[in-house]
């Protein structure tokens, strides 16, 4: 079974920021229709000029007026697609979705016009309960990147993992995030996307990500990050780019890099292939029975909340005995709500998705 997340999943018409005006579009907004233009007055006049003249001699008022109007112009209709904030469009507001082991829930964030965070899940891989693959993609510069990683990233790793022996597992996983990024130049798309996935294969948990996008185990109630963020302050990313012959800049508060991009790892992001890379860094680790559930969240969570304030609310909202149990339960949606309600609640404008995977209930171990 495999779903991957699509705009059409929840939608919401957007009410206007505000009413339209009367003058309909903001295209027109440098011309300045003075319709107030005052009387001539007596100050006007020539200083020779030394009583009021009579009004025979005066020009007419409305020529002046007429005079003095700019020629009118049609101003267009409201075209909502411009974008500009006018009129109502379609978006996703929200996506969500729950499934045998795991729960995911999108909201897009106030910053955006359009929710740029995707998903992907696939259990059951070629039949076998011992397989499965998620991912969560958080685009920037529009979501097209991210939707074609989130449909090609599952299809290019299994491949890949499938080919080779588990002692090549991690150069398998490597090989379909490069496949991916191929994929995406080939369609001609700009923009990037982040992602953190999850391949759960034989026993052994496989957690890969390229940008800021993290992974979180929790074990028996204690937070442990497997993955680490790829931002341009990270000092081995910083010295990666410079011997690429890029640079690491300050701009609008972050470290970036080409004084652009905050991240230094992505898919995508063509302009940027010779200093961001798509090669992911990857981590395998043996299921426990003291792993209890995986989260994989976009930086819209893990800038307002730490990892294991992650895990501890997941925990109170959960119990200890819903990890145990497959089947879907409303329970496991609801912590991935109040991870992303207490994320905005601490002043997070961005998209924030949270997937939380149950790890020792699937039958994966």
């Amino acid at each position: 079974m495999c779903a991957v997340a699509v705009p059409t999943t929840t939608t919401t018409t957007m009410t206007p920021l505000f009413s339209p005006p009367k003058v309909a579009s903001p295209l027109y907004k440098s011309y300045s229709l003075n319709y107030s233009s005052p009387s001539p007055s007596y100050s006007s006049l020539p200083r020779s000029v030394s009583c009021p003249p009579s009004a025979s001699s005066l020009p007419d008022v409305d020529t002046v007026l007429k005079r003095k109007r700019p020629a009118r112009i049609d101003v267009p209709t409201i075209v909502p697609s411009i974008g500009f904030g006018f009129g109502t469009f379609e978006t996703p507001e929200v996506m969500e979705e729950e499934g045998e082991g795991y729960s995911v829930y999108c909201k897009r964030g106030r910053r955006r016009s359009a929710m740029e965070d995707r998903f992907s899940a696939t259990v059951g891989i070629q039949g076998d309960s011992r397989q499965a693959f998620f991912g969560i993609f958080d685009g920037h510069g529009g979501a097209q990147v991210a939707e074609i990683a989130a449909k090609r990233m599952s299809e290019n790793v299994i491949d890949q993992v499938t080919r080779r022996t588990e002692s090549e597992l991690e150069e398998a996983i490597k090989d379909g995030y490069l496949a991916t990024d191929r994929e995406v130049s080939e369609e001609g798309v700009s923009g990037g996307a982040c992602s953190a996935t999850a391949l759960i294969r034989n026993g052994h948990l496989a957690v890969s990500n390229v940008g800021d996008c993290r992974a979180v185990l929790s074990r028996k109630g204690k937070a442990e990050a497997l993955t680490s963020d790829h931002r341009a302050c990270r000092e081995d990313e910083r010295n990666r780019i410079e011997k690429s012959g890029g640079y690491v800049d300050c701009c609008r508060g972050a470290w970036r890099v080409q004084g652009t991009l905050a991240v230094s790892r992505a898919i995508g992001d063509k302009h940027l292939k010779q200093w961001v890379i798509s090669e992911p860094e990857t981590r395998v680790v043996k299921i426990e029975d003291d792993c209890d559930y995986l989260i994989l969240a976009s930086d819209g969570l893990w800038d307002k909340i730490t990892n294991q304030e992650a895990v501890d609310v997941v925990e109170a909202a959960c119990g200890v005995e819903i990890m145990e149990n497959k089947k879907p339960n409303p329970l496991l949606m609801s912590a991935c709500k109040q991870l992303a309600a207490l994320s905005a609640s601490r002043g997070s404008v961005d998209d924030t998705t949270v997937m939380i995977i149950k790890l020792n209930c699937l039958h994966l171990n």
